[in-house]
């Protein structure tokens, strides 16, 4: 099980760590392959007993309730990505010498040798719609592509599937990072650092290095974001192949081996044969959707891989002119008495929270939930001269609450004490009243959902919901 192709699995004993999203998928693959497949399982719920009684009628060993012991004779453990590298399975693991894989590990372990190569994008915030610009992009190029990995198609769907691709966008979280260790891919960004999912990895170094995986072995492009100074640090520790260069995206005028902003227009000057003397019109900022500082900072990054793939100037405007934003990120649901509502339900912590207010010129702020471990005096400090006033929900509203009376004691501010289908009605009726015309209100919640939604979607749903209602009795 070292760093080359596995050709025969046939009787490997192999684990998969973690029904779900990930597990299901791999643990068919492997048995189809001829390894002999136990999957473990922490939980032993309703949903697992079905997944498990699906797999058992294959031929697949299924272990629910258990998954910190690790069976006799383990070859190899392929883990879904959530699980945290402390589990006693793991530990187990390291002391028995048996290697660790990811989903991600695994594609790229089964890979074709023609096989399309990897255009990698990671970062805390703004990954799903840089990896969907990009695959706009490559598909007006006349690439055929798909946008794979934490989103879309699955990794080992888009490796082992009958559709044949050129190059794949590839989205790939911190986790999916940690468990990769063979990864290679064609060129990389990571688009930004900012604290998050530190209870899993320990520490900010941690996660930072897992995110900087993403650069190894990069052979054309590792692009980095020149306003974050960590992202190139990242680049510059990288083991990467002879001849790769490190290429920089900004919102400012672009030096050479750069893309950048010049006069509402986005301009490369890394992949020209003068960088020091030319520049290459891409696209202007009108054609990006919404155009937004951060919005404007993922296309330049989209941009930066395409064209180290060698994609045409021309296909990176009618990408991003193709190209339409998820539902629930900067999204703008209505105008109601000279006020506009945007649903930027997915800003779940504060490095997005503070993307989406940084848009905005005078903002309500709709904002609360679970807080996972966050601290929001950075972000309302910077936010402070924007904030025209705040209507707070959510488990953790306290911890904001208390950030804006240190830090924006000024601003008007609404306690929600409730947790019922109305609240996020009510919420949008009080900043309505405080807001005038020509302030936006603004959902970027800064926090997660679970405490009174489903997930984000819910949550953006039911404020999208709220507004229709405030529009109909206006």
């Amino acid at each position: 099980m070292g760093s080359g192709q596995v050709t025969d699995w046939q009787g490997r004993n192999v684990i998969v760590a973690g029904l779900g999203v990930s597990g299901v998928p791999a643990a068919k693959v492997l048995h189809g392959l001829g390894a002999q497949v136990t999957v473990v399982n922490d939980g032993d719920d309703e949903r697992a007993r079905a997944q498990a009684a699906e797999l058992t009628a294959l031929g697949v060993t299924v272990r629910l309730g258990d998954g910190d012991t690790l069976p006799e004779g383990t070859d190899l453990i392929v883990t879904a990505p959530g699980w945290r590298p402390d589990k006693p399975l793991f530990t187990a693991a390291e002391r028995a010498g048996v290697p660790v894989w990811g989903d991600v590990e695994l594609a790229w372990r089964l890979r074709g040798p023609d096989a399309a190569p990897w255009l990698a994008v990671t970062g805390t915030n703004g990954k799903t719609t840089t990896v969907r610009m990009l695959a706009a992009i490559l598909e007006a190029a006349g690439l055929r592509t798909a946008a794979v990995g934490n989103i879309g198609v699955s990794l080992l769907d888009a490796v082992l599937g009958d559709e044949q691709y050129d190059v794949l966008a590839v989205e790939l979280s911190s986790y999916q990072l940690h468990w990769a260790p063979s990864l290679r891919a064609h060129s990389a960004v990571v688009l930004n650092l900012a604290p998050d999912h530190l209870d899993w990895h320990g520490s900010m170094e941690a996660y930072a290095a897992d995110k900087g995986r993403v650069y190894e072995g990069n052979r054309v492009a590792c692009v980095y974001n020149v306003a974050d100074k960590a992202t190139e640090d990242l680049v510059r520790a990288a083991d990467v192949e002879e001849g790769c260069r490190a290429v920089g995206f900004t919102l400012g005028a672009p030096a050479p081996s750069q893309l950048g902003v010049v006069d509402g227009i986005l301009v490369d000057r890394a992949f020209v044969e003068n960088r020091q003397r030319a520049a290459q019109e891409l696209a202007e900022v009108s054609d990006i959707d919404p155009p937004v500082p951060h919005n404007v900072a993922n296309a330049l990054a989209a941009a930066a891989l395409a064209r180290a793939f060698g994609v045409p100037a021309k296909a990176v405007r009618d990408g991003l002119r193709a190209f339409t934003p998820d539902a629930h990120r900067i999204a703008h649901v209505a105008d109601v008495d000279g006020v506009a509502y945007i649903d930027d339900s997915k800003a779940t912590n504060t490095h997005a929270a503070e993307a989406s207010l940084a848009a905005y010129e005078s903002v309500v702020w709709i904002a609360g939930g679970l807080a996972k471990g966050a601290v929001f005096d950075e972000l309302v400090a910077g936010a402070a001269a924007r904030l025209r006033g705040a209507v707070l929900i959510g488990a953790d509203r306290a911890l904001i609450r208390e950030a804006l009376a240190r830090h924006a004691p000024e601003v008007p501010v609404v306690d929600l004490d409730r947790t019922d289908t109305g609240a996020m009605l009510q919420a949008v009726q009080e900043a309505k009243r405080l807001a005038r015309p020509g302030d936006t209100v603004l959902l970027a919640p800064a926090c997660a959902s679970m405490d009174m939604f489903t997930n984000y979607n819910k949550r953006g749903d039911a404020f999208a919901e709220a507004v229709r209602e405030l529009g109909a009795g206006a």
